[in-house]
């Protein structure tokens, strides 16, 4: 008796210890509120550090609440288009068709590179559309992207609007696996993906990543999702914010990279 007594208790401990070291991969950084608030927006920022194997955050609720990925969707999409031969290259090329665009920079023929940084939502509706619904879905299984929601009705559209949804924390397990090589796509692919997703190096770091925006009845919804290397570490990060009543509307796309980069510049 006495011996099962012991055995229940040392299943108890194991069981308490492991619940607490799974706690401790979530750590509340009070000082990313701060830069939230001050930058009169809501929302949270996320952060991995990969050496510490620890998850950080002002919001972990928000973190987890699953939201349209808009043109973060860019990544896995480029992805998929080199895979099935869509577009050869970053070099490819998307011919302006002479109409009005949301944004004069969309207004000209540009390269894959190009479409990917400049966000060409036009460019990257062709793409999905000569993807087409079935291999969308096949390979958005096989990426495990989120929860995306593609029909034949909603191929060109279902980033943007709809019912597909990507939370932070997925948004950071997608990144991790692109960078690990665990994806099952070829080497090809992830070189061209990480020469169009770079945005900037220093000394001290190599930022990549991806912006997104998406509008619903009014309302703002911003991503920055990415991952900056150094020589010792590398941290990745999924930012995910929305205005309130004191943003300056017209600054809100800027602001995902500045909250981004006062937060990398937190972690040590």
């Amino acid at each position: 008796m006495k011996i099962i007594i012991l055995k229940i208790f040392l299943v108890v401990i194991i069981l308490v210890s492991c619940n607490e070291k799974a706690k401790t991969k979530e750590i509340l950084k009070p000082e990313f509120q701060s830069i939230i608030s001050s930058s009169n927006v809501n929302g949270s920022i996320l952060i991995y550090d990969l050496h510490k194997d620890l998850f950080y955050s002002n919001n972990f609720d928000w973190a987890k609440t699953g939201r349209l990925p808009a043109s973060t969707f860019k990544i896995p999409n480029s992805i998929i288009a080199l895979e099935t031969k869509v577009v050869e290259n970053d070099s490819t090329l998307f011919k302006w068709n002479g109409e009005n665009r949301a944004y004069k920079m969309w207004e000209q023929d540009l390269i894959l590179r190009n479409a990917f940084q400049y966000s060409c939502v036009p460019c990257y509706q062709e793409i999905a559309n000569k993807i087409g619904e079935k291999r969308m879905n096949k390979y958005l299984k096989k990426l495990q992207f989120g929860d995306m929601n593609v029909t034949s009705k909603n191929l060109d559209i279902f980033w943007l609007e709809g019912e597909s949804r990507i939370n932070q924390f997925q948004q950071i397990d997608f990144l991790i696996r692109f960078v690990n090589s665990e994806l099952k796509i070829s080497k090809r692919t992830e070189e061209i993906l990480k020469r169009i997703s770079f945005i900037e190096e220093n000394e001290r770091y190599r930022l990549y990543g991806k912006t997104g925006l998406s509008v619903r009845n009014g309302n703002y919804n911003g991503w920055f999702v990415g991952y900056r290397k150094s020589k010792n570490n590398t941290y990745f990060f999924a930012i995910n914010i929305e205005p309130n009543e004191n943003t300056n509307k017209e600054l809100f796309p800027k602001l995902r990279k500045e909250i981004t980069l006062k937060a990398l510049d937190l972690m040590k």
